[in-house]
This record gives structure tokens, C-alpha cells and sequence, in this order.
């Protein structure tokens, strides 16, 4: 079965028309090859080179040589596993008469981060690709998107034992030769320990002391893991908000797994009956929305806010100098909460949602509203028009 990705399509298009080069960033097993195969369908010429492939690689060894004689499309995937690529491709791509264009695609390392920063800076539109989104999946599959996460694979297995068993293969393969691949040397098990603390700690601030204290090892260590693992969009570090409001509040991050359904194989929940019963539901119930908002509202202007009197906001989000809130309740019908009035106060929201796993959409107050999660991605179109949150088509 495959699922259409109009949006990420339409990024990437969109960013190869304004520059030579465009980097399709995103973790394994994501889709990003099958995308970028749908566009070469597309495309009038084009050549893919998979550097997986050893006969591929040997096809580079000469990379200006095989690369400067090409027109059209140039997909280039695992581009990390030839750093000195980047290089040759600025050379080229800074030809007067270069008709390529060039479109990369690889898993989020260094080396990649690296060569496009220092090589190709100005010349690349950098595209992230996640999981399936419900603007992807539709909203009638929400609960099994929660529950499986987003990648192909785990979402699309046959039964749901098929998906915890992919997901659990991916997290030993991810640490045993993903992390490795990125030149990164840390034993296999002592990340594993640190991802599955960040998944007990899904949802929560983000204490560098606490994390080291668990490891046996310094804070810059317990630092350099999370931005391991953020780096590689396996964990998401959501910066909190702040503002001279003569209140304490909260300054540092909150951490989440990403996808929900490596959270639910970390925490050892193989199947949706018994994620139910889980004292992790309502913050993986979190986490999911979190990701779905970003994913529809395709910004990085994103925050969450606490004060250290008890007062919270999940998911800030700026937009044209206005700002808007969300708050998740796991729960059959959420009302406001006193938390909820000064986050509407202080803040001065232009409007805040309270997204739950229920069917019913319904106003608490003029500023609260009360949002089921499968409606998420509708949710932009309606706050601002067919043209999404950001002036670009909005997800079907």
C-alpha cells in the first residue's frame, strides 16, 4: 500500500525551483527513497544513485566526472556515506550552465549537517521528512497511528504484533549500525539505557543532573546524548517559553520520543489494550498531538510554557504576531482549568484548544475550544483558510 505525501512533495519541489540543491533530511526507514522515487517518476530526466550500493559508489569514484555530464534530476540517497561529495557538488552547481538539479537525501548526521552548512550554504532548501502524518493517513486512522507511530512499516504492518516487532528490530538496528554510520562511538547500550529514560521522562523538563546521576557520567555527557538522538529526529526538545511577567517560570526544555509508537516498544506496551492501562497514556496521548500540530502547522516558532506555581501551557505557537494555544487532556470531555485562564491571560492568546481522543468538537468559552484529535489537521484549514498556516496548501 502506498500513501500519497503531497506536502513533502510539494517542498521539495518548491525548493528545487529556487535552488540547485535540495536536502531531504529525515531519520531511516521514513520514506524518504520511496518519495523521492515518486518525483523521479515525475521528472522528464533523471538518475538516482544509492550509495548503499557498492556498485553505486564505484560509479562516484570520480565524482565530477560522473556528476558534471548529467541533466535534469540528480537524486543522490545516503548522501552521508560520501562527505566529500559536497565539495564536488558546490563546484558544479556553481557553473554558469549547470543544468542539474540536485536533490540529497540522507539520514540526519553530522557529516550531512556539516557538509551542507560549510559546502553548500546558500545553494541547498533543506526539506525534514517525518513519519505519516493524519493529514497523510486520514483521520480514521489516528488511534492506529498513535499506537504504531508513523513509520511505512510499522504503521502499515498486517498485525499489530508484525509492527511491535519492526519497531523493536529498528531501535536495536538504529543503535547497533545507524549511530556508528554517523561516526558517532558510544556503545550501543549505554544509548539504549539513555533513549529509555528519555521515554520514562516523555513529557517532562528536561534535568541534566538527574540524567547524568542515572548514566554514572558528567552532564556535558547526558548533553551530548539528547543532541545525539535530537540530531538524528529520534527525540524532540521543545524550548520553553518565557517573558518578563514578574512570574518564576520554567527555563528549561521538555523532551519527547518523537514517534509514539518507538516510545510504546521502549516502554515495553506491545499492543493498544495495554498502552490504556499504562501510567504513560496521557503523555504519550501528548506527545502524539504535539507532533500531528507540528506537522499540520509546519512551523518552528513552537514553545511550551510553565510557571513554577503550577501554571502550564503544553504547545505555544507564534503566527503573524499572534499567539495560540493548545493543551492535550487525555480525557472523555475536558472543561477549562485554572491553569488554562492564566495561560489565556498571561499569554494573551488569540485562542486556545484542548485536543482530546473524543469524537465531539465544542466551545468551553469565546477563546476555548475543544478539538478531537482526528481533526487536527482540518484544524488549520479552518483557523486560517485553504492556504494552511504558513500561506501553503494544507494537508487533505
Amino acid at each position: 500500500m502506498l500513501i500519497d505525501r503531497p506536502t513533502p512533495a510539494r517542498r521539495i519541489r518548491e525548493a528545487l525551483a529556487v535552488h540547485p540543491c535540495a536536502a531531504l533530511t529525515g531519520p531511516r526507514q521514513c520514506g524518504k527513497t520511496t518519495l523521492a522515487r515518486q518525483i523521479v517518476a515525475e521528472a522528464r530526466a533523471a538518475t538516482f544513485f544509492d550509495l548503499e550500493a557498492a556498485t553505486d559508489r564505484q560509479r562516484l569514484t570520480a565524482p565530477e566526472q560522473a556528476l558534471g555530464r548529467l541533466e535534469g534530476l540528480v537524486v543522490i540517497d545516503e548522501v552521508q556515506r560520501m562527505p566529500a561529495l559536497f565539495e564536488t557538488l558546490r563546484v558544479l552547481v556553481d557553473r554558469p550552465h549547470n543544468d542539474a538539479r540536485f536533490l540529497l537525501l540522507g539520514s540526519a548526521s553530522p557529516q550531512l549537517v556539516k557538509g551542507v552548512s560549510e559546502s553548500l550554504a546558500g545553494r541547498v532548501g533543506l526539506v525534514d521528512l517525518g513519519g505519516f502524518s493524519l493529514g497523510e493517513t486520514g483521520t480514521h486512522a489516528w488511534r492506529t497511528l498513535w499506537e504504531r507511530g508513523g513509520f511505512p512499516r510499522a504503521f502499515l504492518a498486517r498485525t499489530g504484533r508484525s509492527s511491535a516487532l519492526w519497531r523493536r528490530d529498528f531501535v536495536r538496528t538504529f543503535l547497533e549500525r545507524d549511530i556508528p554510520q554517523f561516526g558517532i562511538t558510544i556503545p550501543a547500550e549505554s544509548l539504549r539505557r539513555f533513549w529509555t529514560m528519555i521515554a520514562h521522562y516523555h513529557g517532562q523538563t528536561w534535568n541534566a543532573a538527574e540524567f547524568a546521576r542515572s548514566l554514572g557520567s558528567g552532564e556535558a555527557t547526558a548533553r551530548r546524548y539528547l543532541d545525539i538522538l535530537a540530531g538524528a529526529f529520534m527525540v524532540r526538545v521543545l524550548p520553553p517559553w518565557f517573558e518578563n511577567l514578574k512570574k518564576r517560570q520554567v527555563k528549561a526544555p521538555k523532551v519527547y520520543v518523537r514517534d509514539t509508537g518507538l516510545l510504546h516498544s521502549l516502554l515495553g506496551i506491545p499492543r493498544e489494550d495495554l498502552l490504556f492501562g499504562h501510567p504513560k497514556v496521557g503523555a504519550s496521548f501528548e506527545g502524539f498531538v504535539i507532533e500531528q500540530l507540528l506537522a499540520a502547522l509546519d512551523t518552528r516558532d513552537a514553545y511550551y510554557w510553565a510557571t513554577h506555581a503550577g501554571a502550564e501551557l503544553d504547545l505555544l505557537v507564534l503566527h503573524e504576531g499572534r499567539r495560540y494555544g493548545f493543551e492535550c487532556k487525555f480525557a472523555d470531555a475536558p472543561g477549562t482549568t485554572r491553569s488554562m485562564r492564566v495561560a489565556l491571560e498571561d499569554l494573551s492568546l488569540e485562542h486556545l484548544w484542548v485536543v482530546y481522543p473524543g469524537d465531539e468538537e465544542y466551545a468551553l468559552d469565546e477563546r476555548v475550544s475543544v478539538l478531537p484529535a482526528a481533526r487536527i489537521a482540518r484544524l488549520v484549514e479552518t483557523m486560517f483558510g485553504a492556504g494552511g498556516f504558513t500561506g501553503t496548501p494544507a494537508s487533505p
